[in-house]
C-alpha cells in the first residue's frame, strides 16, 4: 500500500530531474543540486510533477517522507530562484566590506573577521551595515548566515551585533542606581 499524503511538487519549465535509487538530482537555470533520499522512500516523475510515496502509514514512514518532500521541494526552488538571507549589523563602528567573493566583518574586535564564500554561495552587501547571503542551497545559505550572526549576536542590553532581518531583540534594563 503506497499512500502519497503530500501534495506533488509542480516542474518549473526548464528544470531537469533524475532519480536513482537513493539519489534525486535536480537540473536548472541556476545549476544543480543533489539529496539522498531513504531507501523506503520513493520519488517519481509524472509529467511536469514529481510525487514523494511513503511505504506505510507507520509514525517513521510518514516522518521521512514529509522530510524528503520538503527537501526536494527546496532543491527544486533552489535551482529556479535560489535562496537569500538577509542580515542588519548594528553598532558603531559594526561594518561589513566586500573582498573579491569574500567578506570582511569589523565587529569591534582587535582584529577583522573574514568569511570566506564557499562554492555556490555568494555575498551582496548594498550598506556597510546589511549583508545578503544568495545560494541555490537552502541549507548552505541558512547555516552560513548563522555562522555570520554567530561572530556578534545581537546583545539584550544595548541592541549591538549581527540580527537577521527583522528579528526582534528583547531588550533588558541594566543596572541602577
Amino acid at each position: 500500500m503506497s499512500r502519497i499524503g503530500k501534495k506533488p511538487i509542480p516542474l518549473p519549465t526548464g528544470v531537469v530531474v533524475s532519480i536513482e535509487p537513493e539519489l534525486v538530482r535536480v537540473n536548472g537555470p541556476r545549476g544543480e543540486l543533489t539529496e539522498r533520499v531513504p531507501l523506503a522512500i520513493s520519488v517519481e516523475q509524472d509529467g511536469d510533477q514529481l510525487i514523494v510515496r511513503r511505504p506505510t502509514d507507520r509514525g517513521e514512514h510518514r516522518a521521512l517522507h514529509g522530510l524528503t518532500r520538503s527537501l526536494v521541494a527546496n532543491m527544486v526552488e533552489g535551482v529556479t530562484t535560489g535562496f537569500q538571507k538577509t542580515l542588519e549589523i548594528q553598532g558603531v563602528g559594526y561594518r561589513a566590506l566586500l573582498k573579491g567573493r569574500d567578506l570582511e566583518l569589523a565587529l569591534g574586535y582587535s582584529h577583522p573577521v573574514p568569511i570566506k564564500a564557499p562554492e555556490g554561495i555568494e555575498f551582496e552587501v548594498p550598506q556597510p551595515t546589511r549583508i545578503v547571503v544568495k545560494g541555490n542551497s537552502k541549507q548552505q545559505v541558512g547555516e552560513l548566515a548563522a555562522n555570520i550572526r554567530k561572530q556578534r549576536p545581537p546583545e539584550p542590553y544595548k541592541g549591538k551585533g549581527i540580527r537577521y532581518e527583522g528579528e526582534y531583540v528583547a531588550r533588558k534594563v541594566g543596572k541602577r542606581a
